[in-house]
């Protein structure tokens, strides 16, 4: 049975930029505040005329460029979002539609945060059954959609972007690819970070948009407190269950939530902060794209590069939990 490896990464991101200093105009914060809690500057917000279909669009292009092949050569296509176009049909049907990706089937999944984590693991299996060839994976996300942005505790928090891969088998003899994912949900912890309506349980009614229930929702304490310890124990078990510790890493590619949150996890893992990729300053909290852009970045700074060892590592509302090995192969 073939193992998976990523042979191609693609992102975007919107052009328009809202800084901290824009957010003082729309809320009663500042940007020291949201500096020293959570290490944001700055987000990218999409215009109003796109969606997450079109910046799922456009990362999966760049990654297909990349490969240098054809969409029509895609089997699977998996979408990682909370913020889908719509409820139905899913994005993926979108997105298959407008790469002209024929022949290809997909799905979304929800796993917030650990979206991209849970995607890629599972194009990896899906390759490693020997019945797809090459899964393209997109980590895209709208959060400024559903932000209130009268809520000065969560419109800080996130941004917009997207991030693709495209997962393949590995050569005959090739030292690269998937090598271990453990993960974990908890939904007693449901209630703490959420969007309250919009679903089965509360549909749209005028008393759910009075009470601004169509956006995020969280109490933060309850979700830093819960995310620092199971990044530091997933990724603790993960790298026991491969003997390895946090000197063999090459580099750890954690979800962007919150840069206290990141810094509490590595440093309890022994991994040097030099190989900790950090963007939140520039991009915020981009759900299901944070690691694929934190990916693009050590690439071109040269800290993950063929034969290195990768840790990607994320928590999510679920409460949802993941970590992965990867063998970089490019």
């Amino acid at each position: 049975m073939p193992k998976a490896k990523i042979t191609a990464l693609g992102c975007y991101v919107p052009p328009r930029i809202l800084t901290n200093l824009d957010l003082e105009k729309l809320v009663e914060t500042n940007d020291r505040w949201i500096v020293e809690r959570t290490g944001i500057r700055e987000r990218h917000i999409l215009d109003e005329s796109m969606a997450t279909s079109d910046m799922a669009i456009a990362a999966a292009r760049c990654a297909l460029a990349q490969r240098g092949i054809e969409a029509t050569e895609i089997d699977a296509i998996i979408v990682c979002t909370v913020t889908p176009d719509m409820l139905f049909p899913s994005t993926a049907c979108l997105v298959q539609n407008g790469l002209g990706a024929r022949g290809a089937w997909g799905f979304d999944l929800i796993a917030a945060c650990s979206g991209f984590v849970y995607g890629t693991t599972t194009a990896a299996h899906l390759v490693a059954a020997g019945t797809h060839r090459k899964v393209l994976v997109i980590g895209a996300d709208t959060m400024s959609r559903i932000l209130d942005y009268t809520d000065r505790s969560t419109c800080v928090l996130f941004g917009d972007g997207a991030g693709a891969v495209i997962v393949e088998a590995v050569a005959d003899g090739e030292d690269a690819g998937f090598i271990d994912f453990m993960g974990e949900i908890d939904g007693s912890g449901g209630d703490f970070l959420k969007m309250p309506a919009g679903g089965s349980r509360r549909p749209a009614t005028h008393e759910t948009v009075d009470q601004r229930m169509h956006f995020v929702h969280q109490e933060g304490q309850q979700v830093f407190k819960y995310a620092v310890r199971k990044m530091y124990e997933t990724c603790r078990d993960l790298l026991a269950r491969n003997s390895l510790t946090g000197d063999d890493i090459a580099v750890l590619l954690p979800h962007q939530a919150n840069r206290r949150i990141i810094d509490a996890a590595s440093e309890r893992l022994g991994i040097a902060p030099g190989k900790v990729l950090v963007n939140i300053d520039r991009y915020g909290n981009t759900t299901a794209a944070t690691i694929p852009l934190v990916m693009r970045d050590a690439i071109e700074l040269g800290l993950l590069k063929k034969g290195d060892l990768a840790l990607l590592a994320a928590v999510g509302a679920g409460y949802t939990v993941g970590a992965s090995l990867w063998r970089w192969a490019y």
